[in-house]
């Protein structure tokens, strides 16, 4: 009697191990092909806007249309990344499954025709979108819903970007601010992996990166100048972090306050695109940003080499801004990754750092203080750029966290551990709790931001 019942609680461990594989391995093979083929969409997309610029001026007309998709069949899946984090802080109505489709179409959408953003926030939307509908498959309980809600943001996040391993912590960090959600930790690790190694069985290649200074060396780079360099420069990220963040929340708030038609916000936000392109005399902050058909246009790839833009950062940060708060879909992060590198390149030679260095540690820090994930940042910037400067990786993305404050883009964040004091903000208060208290926070954060 004592053998059965000590081995009872492994076989109990042992079915639960096979149970959550057969859950967690065709959700993660879905997600994985889903940005798979999103990913070869966003590419022909991209590729045709380079081949026909003119379809630049269509996008007020593709912005109506998204616009107006959504708030004909598109409620509640509107409410995007922050629908998902608030599902899984109180599990309630699920994460619609059309969430999926309309956000992938509509972000394809957005990038044909020149909308600055990026493509995160359809992974993200994609994973949590499956991942609602195998538990609605399988019946699960609040409990196991929670958990793989955020299996599918880890698989989502690991396969649209090529890393794994920050995109399961990704998912365990971004719910709450200062806090790590352990008890998830094995299922986005394996749905991370799967998605992934899903994703590029279809033949998808990422963008690869690589820092040139101190290439090759065996041991992990330790400078106490460079620290204190790179220590400065990660300020200056974390405060370019909050600023980006604030910018999309004041303006959508705005657009959203004085034009309640929602379809008309991203086609005048489309009206504003094509009059910055005019203004600025440049196509080079359209899209993503990763690359660009001319070989002296200004792209993500292109801030890693030995010319210097010093108002790069400012002009992507401004034309996403207006894309993104005006309604188009796609996300922040891969913005975010230009913004940061075009910062770097331009104070590498301020501080006298290796431009290659100090972009790659831009790319990862405006990130993380943008989404509150430093440890994700950190673990990303080393599967982009290697192990060799995860000191100061660590350092600029823990340093930007504590500097862009309690902001972010997602707004419905909670926080834990208060990154400073402060008495107002109640136990588990959200980031939209947490701007709703500053008198500078005009407009108010509304619920569907």
């Amino acid at each position: 009697m004592s053998v059965v019942q000590s081995s009872s609680p492994r076989l109990r461990f042992a079915a639960e191990v096979v149970r959550w594989t057969l859950i967690l391995t065709p959700m993660a093979v879905a997600v994985g092909s889903a940005c798979a083929l999103f990913l070869w969409a966003l590419e022909m997309a991209t590729n045709l806007r380079y081949a026909h610029p003119w379809l630049l001026y269509l996008l007020p007309v593709a912005g109506f249309l998204i616009g107006l998709i959504y708030l004909w069949k598109g409620q509640p899946a509107e409410g995007g990344n922050n629908l998902i984090l608030e599902q899984i802080h109180e599990p309630g109505g699920g994460v619609p499954l059309r969430m999926a489709p309309f956000v992938l179409v509509a972000t394809v959408l957005t990038h044909l025709f020149g909308g600055s953003a990026g493509r995160e926030g359809t992974a993200v939307q994609m994973g949590g979108s499956l991942a609602s509908g195998v538990g609605k498959l399988f019946r699960l309980g609040d409990a196991d819903v929670r958990i793989l809600l955020m299996a599918g943001i880890a698989a989502g996040f690991g396969a649209v970007f090529g890393t794994p391993l920050a995109g399961a912590v990704f998912a365990l960090e971004v719910l709450t601010i200062g806090r790590i959600q352990y008890a998830a930790l094995v299922p986005c690790l394996a749905a991370s992996l799967i998605a992934d190694y899903t994703c590029r069985a279809w033949g998808i290649h990422h963008t690869a990166y690589s820092i040139g200074y101190m290439a090759g060396i065996a041991h992990v780079a330790f400078d106490p100048v460079m620290l204190a360099k790179v220590a400065v420069a990660a300020v200056a990220f974390g405060l370019i972090s909050r600023v980006f963040a604030e910018g999309n929340h004041i303006l959508g708030g705005f657009l959203k306050k004085h034009i309640r038609f929602a379809p008309l916000r991203p086609l005048i936000g489309g009206v504003a695109v094509i009059a910055l392109v005019f203004l600025f005399d440049t196509r080079d902050y359209l899209g993503l940003g990763v690359t660009s058909p001319d070989p002296h246009g200004v792209s993500i790839v292109s801030l890693f080499g030995p010319d210097i833009h010093p108002w790069a950062w400012a002009l992507k940060l401004l034309f996403t801004v207006v894309t993104l708060s005006a309604g188009y879909k796609g996300g922040e992060v891969t913005p975010l990754f230009f913004i940061g590198a075009a910062l770097g390149n331009a104070l590498a030679p301020i501080l006298g750092v290796p431009v290659d260095l100090l972009a790659a540690l831009g790319f990862v820090a405006v990130f993380a203080g943008a989404a509150n994930t430093p440890l994700a940042c950190t673990l990303m910037g080393v599967e982009l750029f290697g192990g060799t400067h995860a000191v100061y990786i660590a350092a600029a993305c823990w340093i930007a966290y504590l500097c862009s404050g309690h902001s972010g883009i997602y707004l419905s964040q909670r926080i834990a551990v208060p990154k400073a004091p402060d008495a107002a903000l109640a136990v588990n208060a959200t980031l939209r709790d947490a701007r709703a208290l500053r008198p500078a926070a005009w407009p108010p954060a509304r619920r569907d931001e």
